[in-house]
This record gives C-alpha cells, structure tokens and sequence, in this order.
C-alpha cells in the first residue's frame, strides 16, 4: 500500500489552490478545538482534582453566610471523620480590582495535610508554619507578578478592613507551592487565619466552610447527613457534600463550559466535514475516466476504495496536524497571561489523543461516500462520461 502514497499525493497537487484551501479550514477547525480545550480544562480542572475523600461543609442558606468556629470540634468528633479544617473567602486584589486573587485565611498545617498535593519544600513550609504574618503562593501567580520568597506584598481586601481603618493586608511571602498535577491550581495565595482573624474588625470567630476528610470515601453519603444533624434546627445550619461538588457549584456560576466547548465544536467540526466531503466528492467526480482507466488496469475495488480514503486522511490529518501545532503554540504563549484566571490552561494528553481520533474520523467520513462510488464505477459507464 506505500507505494501508492506518490500516487494519492499527485492526486492532491493536481488543485494545489483547493487543496490548501481545503487544508486551512481543517487547520482552523483544529486550532478552535485546541483552544476550546484548554478553556474546558482551565474551568474544570479543579472540579477533576477535588479529593474523593474530602467533603465540604457549608452554610444551608448560602455560601456567603459564615458558620461558628466552634462548629469544628463538634463536626471533629463525628464517626467516619479522620481530619477537618476551615476555609474563607477574602475577596482579595493586588494594586488593581482587575487582579483578582484568590487570598485564602486557613489553618497552615491542617489544611497542608489535607491537601497534600501541594508541594512546598520543607524550609518554605516551616517557615510558613512558624511565621504568623505570612503566606505561600502559588506558582503560576509568583511568576506572574515575579514575585519571589522573602518578598512583601499588599493584598486588599474586598471585605474586610483591618483594625487599623484599611483594608490593605500585607504578607510575607514565606513559600512557593507547586501542585503534584501539572494541571492543577497554582494561582491562590494562602495565609494564616488566626492572624486574619485577630486582625479583622468584624466577623471574629467565623469561618467560611469545613473541609473534611473521610476516612472511607464509600460513607460520604453517611457523613454528610451525620453533619448536617448536628447542627438541624440551628440558627445556623450546613450542608454538607463532596468537594466536587462543591467546585462545581463554582464553576457553574459561569455556565455550563463542557456543554457551550461541545456545541461550538460539534458545529464546527460538522461544517468541517462538510467542506472536506464536497473536495472529496469533486476531486472523485473530475477523475471518473481516470479511475475507469486505472480499473481497465487491474485496479480493484478495494484498492480504489484505500486510495480514495487515503487522500481524504491525508488532508485532514495534514490540517488537524497544523492546527493542534498552532493550538500548542498559542495556549503555551498566552497561558501565564491567562494563569490569573486559568491556572490550568493546558492542552492535556486526553485532548491531544481526542483531536488525532478526530482528525481519522473526519477523514473516514469525509472519503466514505466518494471513496464508495469511486470502488462500485463501472468501467463502460465511466468512459462514456466527459
């Protein structure tokens, strides 16, 4: 079969203007999807990492009600819970409302245990550990703004304001985080909260929401409602389910990602498949007398069948090719400069793998029809044909 390969590229050269025509808008149609998938991924990224072990426990009313800090000890000794810790929104932004940053007050060593996929190294997270005023970064946000260990930083708050008048909080920086996931979040900042809680005017001795880890992720369900008992019928009730859950309810906030990628791509690739099918179809037809003469020749209808498809999966692999490249080349450009909202705006294996199956799938398609009739031509007919 290879050696037919000159005679399906010769076949492509004979309209070099509609074949690279016909190259460019697959080329496109693969730089979208590349794109597409790198938002998808940047927005669900979290909601795909959230510990099958950990569960979340928030106000029932609304995220934005704190609940008591006198709540932990009593959620601690509920059966099926190995660890729980509190998070809270800060609301924060560095010198410009347009930098928003995702400024966490947490428990340093609890919350470190239980997320043990961010990596800090052992003198960054002692320090951390031991200095009250401090924080750790992420990453992807200390590149961002060049930021680097040993460096202070101003972080206001959209909430709240400090003892002193202002809502200018100011951090040592004592780590930078990575995340075990390449695709992960590193663009937050986390500090301690007994100094955020000892420095704020209102609010004391209220927290934001409960992380819990579980010790069998199986009794999720269980524990929830174990949770949830507890405080029933109080002035401030929870709700409690899993931290997937719970990313996701974020997410949503800016609508559905996966469905709005799968729409625009399912449009896309249709228009694709309808571009390459009529350049197939064309391309078959102009060469009816050729293919009767190839027959005449001992050409079967097998082999034609393979040709034809073979030109088909060549233009869209050549332009799905050319498209990813461009996709890998613009995500890999701008992704720091999207990493304020995107920390994850990467093309992955799974989206790279996908886009290749697509390519062989959109050739298929595209040559069946033409590579059909061009395999069932009858010679005598096909002659008699100008």
């Amino acid at each position: 079969m290879w050696r037919f390969i000159p005679l399906v590229m010769a076949n492509l050269r004979r309209h070099k203007l509609r074949t690279l025509f016909t190259v460019a808008s697959i080329a496109v149609a693969f730089l979208l999807f590349g794109l597409l998938a790198a938002v998808k991924n940047g927005f669900e990224a979290s909601t795909e990492l959230a510990g099958v072990d950990r569960l979340v426990s928030m106000a029932k009313v609304s995220i934005v009600q704190p609940l008591p800090q006198s709540y932990q000890a009593r959620i601690a000794a509920v059966p099926g819970v190995a660890l729980v810790t509190h998070s809270t929104w800060f609301g924060g932004h560095f010198r410009d409302e347009r930098n928003v940053i995702i400024t966490t007050p947490v428990e340093p060593a609890a919350y470190l245990q239980l997320y043990p996929e961010y990596l800090l190294p052992p003198n960054q997270r002692a320090a951390w550990l031991a200095d009250r005023g401090g924080a750790i970064v992420g990453r992807s946000l200390a590149n961002q703004y060049g930021w680097k260990v040993g460096d202070r930083i101003p972080i206001r708050s959209d909430i709240y304001q400090r003892k002193d008048g202002t809502y200018i909080w100011d951090f040592l920086i004592d780590g930078i985080y990575d995340n075990k996931d390449p695709s992960g979040d590193t663009s937050g900042i986390f500090f301690h909260y007994d100094y955020f809680d000892e420095g704020r005017t209102a609010g004391k001795g209220l927290v934001g929401w409960y992380i819990l880890r579980i010790a069998d992720p199986n009794r999720g369900p269980q524990v929830s409602a174990a949770v949830d008992a507890l405080f029933a019928n109080s002035s401030a009730e929870t709700k409690t389910g899993t931290e997937k859950a719970f990313v996701q309810s974020f997410a949503n906030q800016t609508g559905d990602i996966g469905a709005i990628v799968s729409s625009i791509g399912i449009a896309v690739f249709f228009t694709m498949l309808l571009v390459s099918g009529n350049t197939m179809a064309q391309s078959v037809r102009e060469r009816t007398n050729e293919l009767a003469v190839m027959k005449t020749l001992g050409f079967g209808d097998a082999l034609l069948l393979a040709l034809v498809l073979a030109e088909a999966l060549v233009l869209t692999l050549v332009g799905g090719l050319l498209g990813t490249l461009g996709a890998l080349f613009v995500v890999g450009r701008t992704g720091k400069l999207l990493s304020q909202y995107l920390s994850a705006f990467v093309l992955t294996g799974r989206a790279l793998l996908t886009a290749l199956i697509l390519m062989l799938v959109l050739g298929l398609i595209a040559g069946a029809l033409p590579a059909v009739r061009a395999s069932r031509l009858r010679i005598a007919t096909a002659l008699m044909r100008r």
